[in-house]
């Protein structure tokens, strides 16, 4: 069963991101930072990482930094509604940084069960 990590400050957030994955078969954790991802990232590995750019404490640009230089065949997916600037402004560093995928707040469950899937080369149903 993958396992999938959710990183997001935003609690019903991390609660629909795991309504939408988990009748997939995907094993869910959730944290509330880029500190706790970071701590729940070590061994076993998650298949698939969720990461939210705005956070408190330890942000997502800064977690996905720590999580490629520690695994770099990580695979990520970066997530953000925006900040202070556009959410696209975000997501083109995140990507810089070695997010594989980047989807932008809000986006549709069949959108995230297509980007899980492509980074763990799963055939559509």
């Amino acid at each position: 069963m993958p396992r999938i990590l959710i990183a997001d400050d935003d609690e019903q957030i991390r609660r629909l991101i795991r309504r939408i994955l988990e009748p997939h078969g995907h094993e869910v954790e959730e944290a509330a930072d880029g500190r706790e991802a970071m701590r729940l990232s070590g061994e076993p590995r998650p298949d698939v990482l969720i990461i939210d750019l705005i956070m408190p404490e330890k942000e997502g640009l800064e977690t996905i930094r720590e999580i490629r230089e520690d695994c770099p065949d990580a695979k990520i997916i970066a997530i953000s509604g925006g900040g202070m600037a556009p959410s696209e402004a975000y997501l083109h560093l995140a990507e810089r940084l070695g997010a594989n995928v980047c989807l932008p707040k809000p986006f549709g469950p069949a959108r995230l069960v297509e980007a899980v899937n492509e980074l763990l080369e799963v055939s559509p149903a």
